[in-house]
């Protein structure tokens, strides 16, 4: 799959490097959903640390914006590596003492095969436009033992679309594939790519699931 590149547009980076939005993914239909540029550019807030406390041995941030994950872990001596396919967001998590890669998930990544846990926050399941595509992707991302922790939509929705971002003033980037899954959706599609889901939880309206590979029926490991 060709990586994406239009999050290198200048609304995204602007918004980054601003700090703030107003910052939107945008359907050719006019519907717009609204990118949380402040949250991301922000200390982790509670629901983020629900997932840093699931997290385990090396995490690896796929879509890690501007890094506030990656860097939390940097500061308590985790091992965590954020890949991003926009340099802002790469420079950014830098700055804050996190390691980043200018790298899509569809790329060759580094230490493939041994990631402990592998992050989709921030709606980052609906990177590529295709969940079952994404997910067997990190099959050969992870450890045999490893995690996927995967951020789900607030609604009960399995949509793939176009979107483009927008920052609502006029500003827009080039089109590319998107999807929004919630927690029925992305597990059905874990489990048909060879995940189990492991555990379901939501702070602050944000559900999220922890997703395990599934064990071929007589092996232990």
């Amino acid at each position: 799959m060709t990586p994406p590149t239009t999050w290198r547009a200048d609304p995204y980076t602007d918004a980054l490097r601003a700090g703030r939005g107003p910052l939107f993914l945008r359907r050719d239909d006019g519907w717009l959903l609204p990118l949380d540029v402040e949250r991301w550019c922000e200390a982790p807030d509670s629901a983020d640390r629900s997932v840093l406390d699931r997290c385990r041995g090396a995490v690896l941030d796929i879509g890690s914006g501007p890094g506030r994950l990656v860097a939390a872990l940097a500061a308590e001596g985790r091992r965590a590596l954020g890949i991003d396919i926009s340099p802002e967001a790469v420079s950014h998590t830098e700055r804050l003492g996190g390691t980043a890669l200018c790298r899509s998930v569809f790329e060759p990544l580094p230490a493939e095969g041994r990631w402990d846990t592998a992050l989709l926050i921030d709606g980052n399941a609906g990177i590529g436009g295709d969940p079952a595509a994404l997910l067997r992707r990190l099959r050969r991302v992870v450890t045999r033992t490893g995690l996927v922790i995967a951020e789900c939509a607030p609604v009960d929705v399995d949509e793939r679309c176009e979107v483009r971002v927008d920052d609502g003033r006029g500003g827009r980037g080039g089109p590319f594939p998107w999807a929004r899954v919630g927690t029925r959706a992305l597990s059905a599609h874990a489990a048909r790519t060879g995940w189990t889901v492991v555990e379901s939880w939501t702070v602050a309206d944000r559900p999220f699931l922890s997703l395990a590979p599934q064990r071929p029926p007589g092996t232990s490991f």
